[in-house]
């Protein structure tokens, strides 16, 4: 069942690309950091033939968690400045892509699903991501209501005063 791209299965390891995003973002530059921040930026999930039959039933459900692989980063960083902040921390306590294992996970909407096309909204990954996995959100799981955001406070509370859409840079590409 695995896909024919070698080159890419090399670079994933042990998992299996499922699919690919893609989306509106050549680029680093101009991206939104969050998924959950940017909601209109619409992009596409196509699903690799043979995985097409694993779709079934995902149609009732208004949000997906896509997790994927950050197939641009060629450096693990255990350090690093995140966006909306100046201070270096520690990349598990970011969302930072230079991760040892570069995984991604967002939270988007499923606006369509047609003949194992996704067309999906809230994207913040860059056009051709390999997508690894797909899991139906569900709020009684996924969502906590007392929660802390350590450092990333007060920059939650300036997103959330300025309703801004923080864009990335390229401090995390090359």
């Amino acid at each position: 069942m695995r896909s024919n791209d070698d080159d890419n299965q090399a670079r994933l390891g042990p998992f299996v690309r499922i699919g690919t995003i893609r989306t509106p973002f050549d680029t680093a530059q101009g991206t939104p950091i969050q998924g959950g921040l940017s909601g209109k930026e619409e992009g596409r999930v196509v699903i690799d033939p043979v995985y097409r039959e694993g779709l079934s039933d995902l149609d009732g459900f208004s949000h997906l968690i896509l997790i994927y692989a950050f197939h641009r980063i060629e450096k693990a960083k255990l350090k690093v400045i995140p966006y909306l902040d100046r201070k270096e921390r520690g990349v598990f306590a970011t969302r930072s892509p230079c991760r040892p294992n570069p995984i991604g996970m967002t939270i988007v909407q499923l606006l369509e699903i047609n003949e194992g096309i996704m067309r999906v909204s809230g994207v913040d990954m860059l056009d051709e991501t390999p997508l690894l996995d797909i899991k139906p959100s569900i709020p009684a799981f996924d969502y906590h209501t007392a929660v802390r955001c350590g450092w990333f406070e007060p920059h939650l509370k300036r997103i959330e005063e300025q309703q801004i859409v923080p864009l990335a840079d390229s401090r995390f590409h090359d």
